[in-house]
């Protein structure tokens, strides 16, 4: 049996920024343990300051919760290299696309989000998005800025207008 728990465990310090698929970038504050249905449960605390919200994962749960530690320079440079390619939109109906942007979001995957705000980001001169577009493309854009921020050590400004950047090039592309 141990070896099975190494195989789905993942070693986070209390400290460290990780990313939750469904809530984004969060800093894990402690490993207690806790009494569940009179069982003894590891379990990694999780504080996401944003939403002002604490989640306990258990720490053999955490790989398939999706729980990662925060993306490396390389991705995130593959990410805003994504942010400047160009849109694929497909020819589905919005629900069915709006569904996919969603699974794309909670997925946790920066590549996978990067996606979401390269195809629903609008230029001045395109026409206005409609709420439930604005409201995806702006939770995949605060999602990415904040695995920047952390990423990169700044601010989450700083790193709206990193993306911003990286967003402006798709015009001059």
């Amino acid at each position: 049996m141990a070896k099975s728990d190494t195989a789905t465990k993942l070693d986070f310090a209390p400290g460290q920024k990780i990313v939750y698929p469904a809530h984004g970038v969060g800093t894990v504050t402690s490993v207690d343990e806790q009494k569940v249905a009179g069982m003894s449960l590891e379990v990694y605390v999780v504080s996401f300051d944003q939403d002002k919200m604490i989640l306990r994962v258990p720490t053999h749960r955490a790989i398939a919760s999706g729980m990662r530690a925060l993306a490396g320079s390389k991705l995130v440079e593959d990410a805003l290299k994504t942010l400047g390619g160009k849109a694929r939109i497909k020819r589905t109906m919005w629900s069915r696309r709006a569904q996919e942007y969603e699974a794309k979001i909670n997925s946790g995957d920066l590549i996978s989000i990067a996606e979401v705000v390269r195809d629903l980001h609008r230029m001045e001169d395109q026409p206005e998005q409609s709420y439930s577009e604005r409201q995806l493309y702006e939770s995949a854009l605060d999602r990415m800025a904040r695995e920047l921020a952390a990423v990169e050590s700044i601010d989450h400004d700083s790193a709206m207008a990193r993306l911003a950047k990286s967003l402006a090039k798709k015009k001059a592309a």
